[in-house]
């Protein structure tokens, strides 16, 4: 049993160890959104590690993956729905650019494209369109939460 507690504190030790040089290796410059949402940058194309697996920017990952990710660095968390749904419940944090909104192409042409955001909506069909539009914009650390809020823990909402 003890050899067994040692060789799982170890996996886990490594574990946290691969993430925290993945992290470090990424670079860039750190930014502050000013919405009181998280916020980091990384090199482009770069992986992140963290929950269940390993991504790519651009991609959509798993709910544990995303949260791990938004915990272990800098992001810029936005969620792209409505005001009206994002009042229902978000990730702590978040800030609120609707992806359908008028306003969407301005907000995004004013974030940092250094940064690194994770972006989110209700099934992950959204934040698949604002994806695509951010990396048009010339953001390429990006990556977005597959199965969206519905993929979520009810305790990883907030409501303000």
């Amino acid at each position: 049993m003890k050899t067994r507690t040692n060789r799982t504190a170890t996996a886990l030790a490594g574990g946290a160890l691969t993430l925290a040089l993945v992290l470090s290796g990424c670079g860039g410059t750190t930014t502050s959104d000013g919405g009181g949402g998280a916020s980091t940058s990384g090199a482009g194309g770069s992986m992140m590690g963290g929950g269940s697996g390993t991504i790519e920017m651009g991609a959509h990952m798993d709910a544990a993956t995303f949260m791990a990710a938004i915990a272990a660095g800098d992001v810029t968390v936005i969620d792209v729905r409505s005001p009206q749904e994002y009042a229902g419940g978000h990730i702590a944090g978040a800030l609120n650019y609707n992806v359908e909104g008028a306003d969407f192409a301005s907000q995004i042409a004013a974030l940092d494209p250094a940064g690194t955001y994770a972006v989110y909506c209700r099934s992950g069909n959204r934040s698949r369109v604002a994806l695509q539009q951010m990396q048009g914009a010339g953001i390429e650390n990006v990556f977005g939460l597959e199965g969206g809020v519905g993929a979520l823990a009810p305790s990883d909402l907030v409501t303000d």
